[in-house]
């Protein structure tokens, strides 16, 4: 055979290898199950994911299950007959979601648990360092009010993110409690994460305290936002406030003075890192080999899951650029109706 021929047959092989890994791409399903869309968020992760799957030719479908326990469980059920060949899960409630999770690993479908924790050994946990998310928020506002009367307004008590987010909160914030630097004079879950629960629960707290509350450690945006309201109801503007997940509502806020930081973590990357990671999972690679993979049994249950974090950014004024310049949010955004007097260098 001579060289020419040998060429043409390797041409030929490499050709039929690239059209058989289209094919099996083409082939396969990933299944999204959301908790529910009420948040800014989940849209923009839901647009990373899409974009991921689509440029790996994965075909993409999900289910919202509208913050109820018993709808996610169905989504999930749907999804595999479906024909999901591998899922994402962003949980409603941690440990309701496990019975389906478990009957899905049972049909040999790999479990991406997305940004909240499913405490299950064969799930791929994907997520920000949310203990690190609590560090940065105690840290700006403890920078701006190191002494006073603190509130904490915490995430659903059936996720366990709200716990690490004030588990990080408080190793920054502890030694200041000990000394009686700090004072906390309220602390309060947030059912499903809802604005207006935390409004209500900051309004009671306010009451409660006479209005002497001297800083508000929030742990996402639209607590944040809840918070905030309630304090402008008290003429108590300004008041150091924290969140997360750079809402463009919370990054205005920042800019206008209202709101000290949002810890951001750029929901486009965790949606992408979500969908390569299922697309690998479903293809057959072991969740140990997934790059950036860590054995991690920092759960309440001290379960080995193999897990990959990203970093946060905190976004305060000084850097509300960042944002801006990896077009997460337009200058416009940021800046409306912010006072040109004290307007942040980001809105000069």
């Amino acid at each position: 055979m001579n060289f020419r021929k040998l060429a043409l047959l390797g041409a030929a092989a490499t050709l039929l290898l690239v059209t058989k890994t289209a094919a099996m791409a083409a082939d396969l399903v990933v299944g999204v199950s959301w908790s529910n869309f009420q948040e800014e968020r989940w849209k923009r992760d839901e647009g990373a994911i899409k974009a991921a799957l689509a440029a790996a030719g994965v075909k993409y479908i999900s289910a919202d299950a509208q913050a109820s326990n018993e709808k996610q469980a169905s989504d999930i059920d749907n999804l595999i007959t479906k024909g999901a060949n591998a899922l994402i899960v962003l949980a409603w409630d941690a440990d309701a979601v496990l019975p389906a999770v478990q009957k899905a690993e049972a049909q040999g479908i790999p479990v991406v648990a997305y940004d909240r924790l499913i405490q299950d050994p064969k799930v791929f946990y994907l997520t920000f360092d949310n203990v690190e998310v609590g560090r940065m928020q105690a840290r700006a506002v403890e920078t701006a009010k190191p002494e006073g009367n603190y509130v904490f307004i915490k995430g659903a008590s059936t996720d366990p993110n709200a716990d690490f987010l004030h588990q990080g909160q408080l190793e920054v914030l502890k030694p200041a409690i000990d000394a009686g630097k700090i004072k906390v004079v309220g602390e309060q879950y947030t059912d499903q994460w809802a604005p207006e629960i935390a409004q209500k629960n900051m309004e009671q707290i306010l009451t409660k305290n006479n209005n002497k509350v001297d800083a508000v450690v929030a742990s996402n945006d639209g607590t944040a936002g809840g918070a905030a309201a309630a304090l402008a109801a008290q003429n108590l503007v300004g008041i150091p406030l924290s969140g997360q997940d750079g809402d463009i509502a919370a990054l205005n806020r920042i800019a206008r003075g209202l709101q000290t930081v949002s810890v951001w973590k750029d929901a486009r990357e965790l949606g992408k890192n979500a969908a390569e990671i299922a697309v690998a999972l479903a293809k057959g690679t072991k969740p140990a080999d997934i790059a950036g993979a860590q054995s991690w049994d920092k759960g309440s249950k001290k379960i080995a899951i193999e897990s990959k974090f990203l970093t946060p950014i905190a976004i305060t004024k000084d850097n509300l650029n960042v944002v801006i310049d990896a077009k997460w949010a337009t200058k416009d955004q940021v800046c409306a109706n912010v006072d040109a007097a004290s307007a942040p260098a980001a809105c000069k």
